[in-house]
C-alpha cells in the first residue's frame, strides 16, 4: 500500500524494511529500480507526466526529503520515516559486500565515479566494483550494453532528476542488473568532492538549509519546497 503525496505514491517503509526489500530484489529474475523523491522531484512530477509515470513505476519509492514526511502528515497519511537515498545506498552496499555482490556507478563528471569506486571498495571490503561511467553521454544504448557486459548486480544511477528516473524506466532491463537506484548527486559525496551535512543538521531535518548555505546558487531549486507545501495545503482543503 502506497501513500499518495501530490500524485507520487510512496512506499510506507522503514529504512530496514526498504533495504530488506532491495536485497530480495537481487534474487529476482527481472530488473527493478528504486527512486528517492524529495519535494522538488514531486513538484517536477506534478508538471511532467512522463516523470510521474517513471517515478510511480519504481519497485520502491522512498521519501528522501523531510518535506515529503511533513506533507504526508499534513494530508493525514503519515509515512513511517524519512529514508534518504544516500543512507539507503550505504546500508545496501554493506549488505552487498557481505554477499560479494557487484556494483556499477553511473553519473557525475568525468573522474568522479572512478574516485567514488576506489573509496567505496576500501570502505566496504567484499563489494565488487563492476565498472564506472560518467554522466556525460548522448547515446544510452552503448552505456546500457557496457553495464550488461560488466555483469553488475546493482547500478547506482546518478544523473539527476528526472533524467535518472526516466533512464532507469527505459534502459533498466537492457543493463542486465537486478536493481538500479536513482541517487542524484550521491557520487560526489561518495567521492569526497561534496560534503554531506553534519549529523545535527540531518537529525533536525535541516540538511536542505545546510546545503543552501554551502551552495547559495541552489536557491532557485529550494523554492520548490514552499511551493510543495502550498500545493499540499491546497490538496488538504480538497479532501
Amino acid at each position: 500500500m502506497r501513500v499518495d503525496v501530490l500524485g507520487v505514491g510512496f512506499d510506507n517503509v522503514t529504512m530496514d524494511e526498504a533495504v530488506g526489500r532491495a536485497v530480495k530484489f537481487l534474487d529476482g529474475d527481472q530488473a527493478r529500480y528504486v527512486v528517492t523523491p524529495n519535494p522538488e522531484i514531486v513538484e517536477v512530477c506534478r508538471e511532467n507526466p512522463a516523470a510521474r509515470a517513471a517515478v510511480n513505476g519504481a519497485a520502491l519509492v522512498l521519501p528522501d526529503g523531510i518535506g515529503v514526511i511533513k506533507g504526508a502528515a499534513m494530508l493525514g497519511t503519515p509515512l513511517k520515516e524519512r529514508t534518504p537515498g544516500i543512507e539507503f545506498a550505504a546500508r545496501l552496499m554493506k549488505r552487498m559486500a557481505a554477499e560479494g555482490k557487484s556494483l556499477f556507478l553511473l553519473g557525475a563528471k568525468p573522474g568522479v565515479a572512478e574516485t567514488a569506486a576506489q573509496r567505496l571498495a576500501a570502505q566496504y571490503p567484499g563489494l565488487q566494483i563492476a565498472g564506472v561511467h560518467d554522466g556525460y553521454f548522448r547515446e544510452s544504448d552503448p552505456v546500457a550494453a557496457e553495464i550488461a557486459r560488466s555483469g553488475a548486480d546493482v547500478v547506482f544511477v546518478c544523473l539527476g532528476a528526472p533524467k535518472q528516473e526516466l533512464w532507469m524506466a527505459e534502459y533498466g532491463p537492457a543493463t542486465g542488473a537486478r536493481l538500479l537506484c536513482g541517487l542524484g548527486g550521491s557520487l560526489d559525496v561518495f567521492a569526497g568532492t561534496v560534503e554531506r551535512a553534519p549529523e545535527f543538521w540531518r537529525k533536525h531535518g535541516l540538511e536542505w538549509f545546510y546545503r543552501l548555505c554551502k551552495e547559495p546558487r541552489r536557491i532557485g531549486r529550494m523554492m520548490k519546497l514552499p511551493l510543495f507545501l502550498v500545493h499540499v495545503k491546497q490538496e488538504k482543503r480538497r479532501k
